[in-house]
């Protein structure tokens, strides 16, 4: 048989692959994967880490905002007090500036030192 024959037959192909261990071949991509998955492993726990500490950062930023938020509510409310505090004393004391000023009218009144003089016809 020559060549030619056995190629139309398929016994040259079955020669040059039986030549071909697979078994090594698999072993090598196993190994190969293996040793690339456990060198990605650290990796991934490293990015897992990575956002576990930055979700953990943005935890205590938004905690402290938000702290922040309360206190400056707490502030504005303490604010708002002490001026409506300011506007009742206020209007407390202009009805007292008031019912003194009254007072101080009557007594200039009732006295003859605070009368008023007509200057005009005195000069005429």
């Amino acid at each position: 048989m020559n060549k030619m024959d056995r190629l139309s037959t398929g016994e040259e192909e079955d020669s040059m692959f039986t030549s071909i261990s697979l078994a090594d071949d698999t072993d090598r991509s196993l190994k190969g994967l293996r040793s690339r998955a456990e060198s990605l492993l650290p990796k991934m726990m490293n990015a897992d880490m990575d956002v576990d500490a930055e979700n953990q950062v943005e935890l205590e930023e938004k905690t402290r905002l938000i702290n922040q938020v309360l206190e400056l509510q707490h502030t504005l409310e303490d604010l708002s007090a002490r001026v409506d505090a300011v506007k009742e004393e206020n209007l407390k004391l202009k009805s007292e500036n008031q019912v003194l000023g009254q007072y101080i009218e009557n007594l200039m009144s009732a006295s003859s030192v605070f009368q008023t003089t007509d200057t005009k016809s005195k000069r005429k």
